[in-house]
């Protein structure tokens, strides 16, 4: 089978209960469940939280809620990649073998059903672990400084400094929508950004991870840009 799953704690300090907080007329984690659903990718959409109110919004727009994730995974420094493997062993084992699970970022506003499908296309009849979302630096990261204690800088490549940026290697980065993968590589915990894996390209304007309140208001302004330009925005 294939398997969306939704992670979504309830202790998000920087963004209190950012995962279904208001985002345009919805929960913020009802974007993502409804991309899902109408991409018809998968067999099962499952929301991994250890809060009953994520739980129960969740649940109200359409997911399911097969379990509450222990407290061992629900804190501060645990990754995607073991709360992707606990989901696939407990579906597994409880009557439904998984095949492909696909983590869906719950703060992804911007996630498009055909972004998805592609992700799909992508992993289904090849010897890749993963797809995943990525787009493209706006600027060369060769040009990147860093700042010292003393507030002085000092470039990570300072051979570079002279070098056209035309010259210079385009560099791309995670989107932080979705990581379709096989099930074995979930269970074995297989890094993400690998040779195994293969990327989904998404151009910048869709693209904002979500973290800070920062964050949040540059993503209100895209969204209502967008949805300007378009007319309405749709998943």
């Amino acid at each position: 089978m294939r398997l969306a799953v939704i992670p979504a704690r309830g202790g998000s300090k920087r963004i209190p209960k950012k995962n279904i907080k208001p985002f345009f007329g919805k929960p913020m984690i009802a974007w993502s469940i409804e991309a899902a659903l109408k991409s018809q990718c998968f067999d099962r959409v499952i929301v991994s939280t250890d809060d009953a109110e994520i739980s129960e919004v969740a649940i109200q727009h359409g997911a399911e809620v097969p379990f509450i994730r222990p407290p061992e995974l629900s804190d501060d420094f645990t990754g995607t990649l073991p709360v992707i493997r606990h989901a696939v062993e407990w579906v597994s084992g409880n009557g439904a073998a998984v095949e492909f699970a696909c983590c869906i970022y719950a703060t992804a506003p911007f996630i498009q059903t055909g972004d998805l499908q592609r992700g799909w296309s992508l992993i289904r009849d090849s010897d890749h672990d993963y797809a995943f979302s990525a787009t493209s630096y706006a600027f060369p990261i060769q040009r990147a400084f860093r700042l010292d204690a003393n507030g002085r800088i000092a470039m990570f490549n300072p051979e570079l400094f002279a070098a056209r940026s035309q010259d210079l290697e385009d560099a791309y980065h995670d989107a932080g929508q979705f990581y379709w993968g096989k099930a074995d590589a979930w269970l074995n915990e297989s890094t993400i950004f690998g040779p195994q894996s293969v990327p989904v390209m998404l151009p910048r304007h869709r693209v904002q991870d979500v973290d800070t309140q920062e964050d949040w208001t540059r993503a209100e302004w895209m969204f209502h840009a967008m949805r300007s330009a378009q007319g309405g925005f749709e998943t």
